[in-house]
């Protein structure tokens, strides 16, 4: 694929500077990129690497430095680069399709249209699945558990009964989602499980990282917020309240009870 830099400005609603004329064959980091490239600079320390670049032109703001190169000054630069990359590089992790003679499918299943289902996966009784819903291979949905539209769910991961997942959720491989919050109550020196009877509630358009645990609440819910995006290996305990568009980056813990 080619385009000019004038057509790429027009997608993402920037300004040439420079010949529009100049031809782009591919998008790369400032460091990475080769010849015909085009690349972007969101941040001004690295204003030095712009004449250094091998990059045929550069997305930009307009406070950066001046530069021989072409560039497309916009507002924002790294959101822009994001819809460039998705031009020059589609996704072609080509998800499965159609539901897998070795799942094993519970009582009462409802299923939306267009659900793909992966090999060896478990799912419990009264479950309800949206449309367009992508579950990869070995993985568990417990019984009464709801998983709304578009989301998608990769390898290994575990969500236990009755919790409810939004829609256009992403969970990456090895997520436990509604696991036992840690309580117990010691008598003579002896621990004894308190029973955790609540759920965990995830809202629209959130992203959990690989190996995240989220503990359903004791009694009530666990809430995780539209638009929240967790990254990989973090621990929320039961009853946690995390708001809405909410970032939380790799190995954070998350006592119980906290309200974010």
């Amino acid at each position: 694929m080619q385009k000019t830099l004038k057509e790429i400005a027009e997608l993402i609603g920037g300004q040439v500077v420079g010949n529009g004329d100049t031809l782009i064959t591919g998008a790369s980091g400032i460091r990475e990129a080769a010849e015909g490239d085009i690349t972007f600079l969101a941040n001004s320390k690295y204003s030095p690497l712009m004449d250094k670049t091998r990059a045929a032109a550069i997305v930009t703001s307009a406070d950066a430095q001046e530069t021989a190169k072409p560039i497309i000054l916009t507002e924002n630069p790294s959101l822009a680069f994001a819809k460039i990359i998705s031009m020059f590089t589609p996704d072609d992790a080509g998800h499965p399709s159609g539901i897998d003679y070795t799942v094993f499918m519970g009582k009462n299943v409802s299923l939306g249209k267009d659900v793909t289902i992966g090999a060896y996966c478990v799912i419990g009784d009264n479950v309800v699945i949206g449309d367009n819903v992508i579950i990869y291979a070995g993985c568990y949905i417990g019984h009464h558990t709801k998983i709304g539209a578009q989301t998608l769910i990769y390898p290994q991961v575990s969500i236990r009964e009755r919790i409810t997942i939004g829609r256009g959720v992403i969970i990456h491989s090895g997520a436990v989602i509604g696991s036992d919050g840690f309580g117990f109550v010691t008598i003579k020196g002896a621990h004894h499980k308190i029973p955790q009877v609540g759920t965990v509630e995830i809202g629209d358009d959130v992203e959990i990282g690989a190996n995240v645990t989220i503990d359903r609440a004791r009694f009530g819910k666990t809430v995780i917020g539209g638009g929240t995006k967790i990254d990989n290996l973090v621990q929320i305990a039961h009853n946690v309240s995390i708001g809405e568009n909410t970032l939380i980056v790799a190995q954070v813990g998350i006592a119980g009870s906290v309200i974010i």
